[in-house]
């Protein structure tokens, strides 16, 4: 069977490759965006001025899997009432930004470029040789030296007041002319993302494969439902994105605490102690009874009172949410879920404890979350049957089997539970409850 390219689908004119219009760069072309900015990029844009040069930024498999089918690949989108499959053109160039990193900076100099996105992972919002806060620098460099029209860069990673993070890192490590410059032409708005987006399997390229006509090596698998939510402060012309369904709001906050703490809290709780129960996939996990009560009473006992003063329905949003994890055409991994915990307790179950302690509650199922997590990393440390997926692997597996007691010996990790709730006693009586109740 062919692969998949224009001449596979019979497009006479693909404008992918020099010469090709592209109006946004992203970093980070992995399979979320391509299943989320991506789609509402092609369907904002018919007339097609808004091409994408996708970077990778760890690796070169996307590019090795786009560039020989002309930036094209599909969107397998899997719901209760049946699949879909879309074909995306919206992809122009591809780089790889590790070895073609004079050539990304160029892009990000390049007038036509208005708009940088970004889906680099929480864990990617730090300084270093060769990582995605530099490559961007260099890049916002090079556009500084080249005339300096303002530009947007836009981050669509699940960090709360994302694009002010962003913004922080660039001024605060580029150098000074730059960050003078950045600070009055270019624009960091914050954004909110959900779609869910598991890992593609053999199946599902199978089944692309007998609907395309084609073999597509850059597929992704989504479910039908989508979301994206930005601020609406941006330095030069943008896509129409609302068009697409996004909503432009004054303040993102709001919509981003909510799918945190409700969203993405509540996966965390199903995908650890689902793991710890021997379920394979989220949906496997979120239709047990007891992990869709735990995860429940997360939602309306704990986190819908910290959220109440921003005016956004919660209870139903959390039903649709537990709804959306029980979806069986999706295979979502509760492994893949559990991965980079260390980094995503905070905003998705520590912010929760701490607002409710601050208002003297104690948030039962919120530190049931942090126990699972314990739990999981000591299993994937001394039994070896879990991955331990988490960038302070290593100080994890320290504090595991050293000589102290488990949850004293994690919660004296201090990046992810500061200095606080260690000295917090109620929590601490009420998180060793939770250990015992989850080895139970």
């Amino acid at each position: 069977m062919k692969r998949l390219s224009a001449d596979a689908l019979g497009i006479s004119e693909r404008p992918f490759g020099p010469g090709a219009p592209v109006g946004l760069v992203h970093l980070g072309i992995g399979a979320f965006h391509r299943a989320h900015q991506a789609v509402y990029t092609q369907l904002a844009d018919p007339s097609g001025e808004w091409g994408i040069c996708g970077v990778t930024l760890r690796s070169a498999t996307v590019v090795n899997q786009l560039r020989p089918q002309d930036g094209l690949y599909s969107v397998l989108e899997r719901g209760p009432q049946g699949d879909r499959l879309d074909v995306i053109t919206q992809v122009r160039d591809v780089i790889d930004g590790s070895s073609e990193t004079a050539r990304l900076s160029a892009r990000i100099a390049d007038p036509a470029v208005q708009v940088v996105t970004l889906t680099i992972t929480e864990k990617g919002y730090r300084t270093g040789p060769g990582g995605a806060i530099d490559r961007l620098i260099a890049g916002l460099t090079a556009r500084y030296r080249g005339g300096g029209s303002p530009i947007t860069v836009l981050s669509c990673d699940n960090l709360n007041g994302n694009g002010e993070v962003l913004r922080d890192l660039i001024l605060a490590n580029s150098s000074g002319e730059v960050a003078a410059w950045a600070a009055e032409n270019v624009r960091f708005p914050c954004s909110m993302v959900d779609r869910i987006v598991p890992a593609t399997t053999d199946a599902d390229r199978a089944e692309a494969a007998g609907l395309l006509g084609a073999e597509d090596a850059a597929l992704v698998v989504a479910e039908p439902f989508r979301q994206w939510v930005i601020q609406d402060d941006f330095a030069a012309a943008r896509p129409a994105w609302e068009k697409a369904g996004a909503e432009l709001v004054a303040d993102v906050a709001p919509y981003e605490r909510r799918k945190l703490r409700v969203l993405n809290g509540s996966h965390s709780l199903i995908a650890y102690l689902g793991a710890l129960s021997g379920y394979t996939t989220i949906a496997q996990a979120a239709s047990d009874d007891r992990l869709a009560e735990a995860a429940w009473h997360l939602i309306e006992d704990d986190v819908a009172p910290t959220l109440a003063e921003d005016g956004l329905e919660v209870l139903d949003y959390g039903r649709t949410v537990l709804e959306r994890f029980r979806n069986p055409a999706l295979p979502h991994r509760t492994t893949q879920v559990a991965m980079d915990g260390s980094l995503k307790l905070g905003p998705r179950l520590l912010g929760t404890i701490r607002d409710a302690r601050a208002a003297g509650r104690l948030p039962e199922s919120a530190i049931l979350g942090v126990a699972a997590w314990m739990t999981y990393v000591q299993a994937a440390v001394t039994e070896g049957e879990l991955p331990l997926d988490d960038p302070n692997a290593d100080r994890l597996r320290a504090a595991v089997t050293g000589p102290g007691h488990l949850m004293d010996a994690l919660l004296a990790v201090e990046p992810v539970f500061g200095p606080d709730l260690p000295e917090d006693q109620e929590f601490r009586q009420c998180l060793s409850e939770k250990l015992t109740e989850v080895a139970r």
